[in-house]
């Protein structure tokens, strides 16, 4: 009897569980390539064995992919196999034991940090190369903010306070602080997009509207930033590796990093991201907002614009 439709079984089952369908599609096409280099070695995502699984990971070692790549795969294979045990197909499931032994992370891991982190130079370089007002507003204040690829898509233009020149963002699970700064740089772009967003007469309160006056998707985003990057030489669309990748939270992470290394107080680098401070609560939420922008200003990185 042949082997049942094991990645179309395991979807159906992560869509009445609720499961993100972001996370639903990511985890199913890393089953299609587990399911690939299996049927390389004649044994099936069931069949295989712990070291049918081994010689996938080193296979993934060899062709460059970064040990929290290879992790997510095996989470991938490891909600399957949950589920096979749940449905009595599958007696074991032999992926932690394997993570712990061949995907411990170390400190000294070179891959503490794997996103891109591009010089200021190349930032520059990137948002003076966009020509559309709007994409290059949107890239600056990614720069120039830290914010996230959903904080930035929710942004409206009433949330934009001109007197201290900072923005107040929507309500998120994962961000504490709300409220962040912008230099004269952005300001200056932020305005020019803004005379052109009323040209388009807007229908949507959004700060980011398309040429028909409509609110632009998550996609829109991802679009701008990549094919911008990508006229730049700083992504590598066909690279498995992630920081030959640039993405929105590039800039998440060339923000932190630049203004850490300008010597910027880490607690206040950590309130403008919205982190917790664990270790300092005390002095995380007295934190005054006037000082953090006086230090914002003084470090954040000028990309001659």
């Amino acid at each position: 009897m042949p082997e049942p439709d094991l990645i179309t079984l395991w979807s159906a089952d992560a869509r009445t569980r609720h499961i993100d369908p972001k996370t639903i599609y990511a985890y199913g096409w890393s089953l299609k390539q587990l399911e690939n280099f299996f049927r390389g070695r004649k044994v099936s995502l069931s069949s295989a064995k712990e070291e049918d699984i081994v010689a996938y990971i080193e296979e993934c070692r060899q062709r460059g992919l970064t040990t929290r790549t290879i992790r997510g795969r095996m989470a991938a294979l490891s909600s399957l196999y949950e589920y096979m045990i749940y449905w009595k197909m599958k007696k074991g499931n032999p992926i932690q034991d394997i993570r712990k032994r061949y995907l411990k992370p170390y400190k000294t891991d070179s891959e503490e940090h794997t996103h891109k982190l591009i010089s200021i130079d190349d930032m520059a370089r990137l948002i003076n190369s966009e020509m559309d007002i709007r994409n290059k507003a949107m890239l600056i204040v990614l720069a120039k903010t830290g914010v996230r690829r959903g904080e930035l898509l929710s942004m409206e233009v009433q949330d934009i306070n001109w007197q201290n020149q900072s923005i107040i963002l929507k309500p998120k699970k994962k961000r504490s602080n709300r409220t962040v700064f912008f230099d004269d740089e952005a300001a200056y772009i932020l305005r020019r997009w803004l005379e052109i967003r009323e040209q388009r007469k807007p229908t949507d309160p959004s700060l980011w509207i398309s040429t028909w006056g409509k609110r632009i998707d998550k996609g829109s985003i991802v679009h701008v930033i990549e094919k911008a990057a990508l006229q730049c030489g700083l992504h590598d669309p066909a690279s498995p590796k992630m920081e030959d990748h640039f993405s929105a939270h590039c800039g998440r992470h060339w923000f932190t990093t630049h203004l850490l290394r300008a010597g910027m107080r880490r607690e206040y680098v950590a309130w403008l991201r919205g982190d917790t401070i664990k270790e300092a609560v005390d002095i995380y939420f007295h934190i005054d907002p006037a000082d953090v922008r006086r230090s914002y200003l003084a470090h954040v990185p000028q990309l001659g614009i």
